[in-house]
């Protein structure tokens, strides 16, 4: 169950993360083109536009964790034997999901805050910065199922998958 969940984070991140950047780079071209051709711009690109590099970010990042190639801060690792260095992967991905984990939390309450006070007319860049705490959530997540299952998937688990999908 914990491989499916896994597997449709994946999915859903991959697919987020694309649609930003494609509309990330669309909007940036349309302001481009309207500044220099037409001498004019769009203020409401550029908040978008700002929001859309915290998706393309955050759920990239979910996407790097997923396939533990996300950047590492070993300063230990030179020194530590493989053995060891095996050993400290679960409970040191584990102190990562709690980190993330607090993140998203103080993050949400910042996030709330905003989200009241926020005038109407601008609700809706309110709800775009919603992508924070979501963002770290899904890292915590990311970091959580590292920690249980591991970076590797059994071949066990996807033959089962494989078969459920027939």
């Amino acid at each position: 169950m914990l491989y499916k969940l896994k597997r449709a984070l994946v999915l859903l991140e991959t697919v987020v993360a694309s649609t930003s950047l494609l509309l990330l780079l669309l909007l940036t071209l349309t302001q481009i083109i309207a500044r220099n051709v037409f001498e004019t711009g769009f203020p409401l690109l550029e908040v978008i536009s700002r929001h859309l590099v915290l998706f393309v970010i955050f759920f990239g990042a979910g996407l790097v964790t997923e396939q533990a190639r996300h950047i590492k801060i070993d300063v230990l690792a030179s020194v530590l034997s493989p053995r060891l260095r095996k050993m400290l992967l679960r409970p040191l991905t584990a102190l990562s999901a709690l980190l993330c984990a607090a993140l998203a939390w103080y993050a949400g309450r910042f996030w709330l805050g905003e989200w009241q006070y926020a005038p109407v007319n601008e609700r809706w860049a309110a709800l775009l910065a919603a992508v924070i705490p979501v963002g770290f959530a899904l890292l915590a997540l990311h970091f959580l199922l590292l920690s249980l299952l591991g970076s590797e998937q059994p071949a066990r688990a996807e033959a089962e998958d494989e078969v459920e999908s027939v």
